[in-house]
């Protein structure tokens, strides 16, 4: 029963090459993983750029979930560059006079900030729209 079940992955997978023995574990100074989406090492995928402000739609929603009852303002759905990101979490956030982070492309800011946050993506020449509940 045992060596049936391997067949047929091998057969699944038969167009996939197999390495004998993959690389669990080096001691090399520069070893490092290939890129996940590219799969090349060093990664030759394209960097991301930032579009222009007057390009752009930020949603901003209110969440409590998941955060013991506490409000983060979240802002998301802009193509910005990861160093974009932090200066603009940082303008924000000195805007409201508050805490926040960046996670996964989207700006958390601690507590309801909506009107605020939308009113300093305006000024920097954002479209803003409100979304959630």
């Amino acid at each position: 029963m045992r060596r049936l079940t391997l067949n047929v992955i091998r057969l699944y997978n038969a167009d996939m090459p197999i390495d004998e023995r993959p690389t669990v574990y080096s001691t090399e100074a520069n070893f490092s993983k290939p890129c996940p989406r590219c799969h090349s090492n060093p990664c030759r995928c394209r960097k991301p750029k930032s579009l222009p402000p007057e390009q752009q739609m930020a949603s901003i929603r209110r969440e409590t979930k998941g955060r013991g009852g506490k409000t983060v303002t979240v802002v998301y759905g802009l193509q910005l560059t990861p160093d974009d990101f932090k200066e603009l979490a940082r303008q924000l956030k000195q805007a409201c006079g508050t805490g926040g982070t960046v996670k996964e492309d989207a700006i958390e800011i601690q507590g309801d900030h909506r009107e605020k946050v939308a009113a300093r993506l305006r000024q920097l020449g954002y479209q803003t729209k409100f979304t959630g509940g």
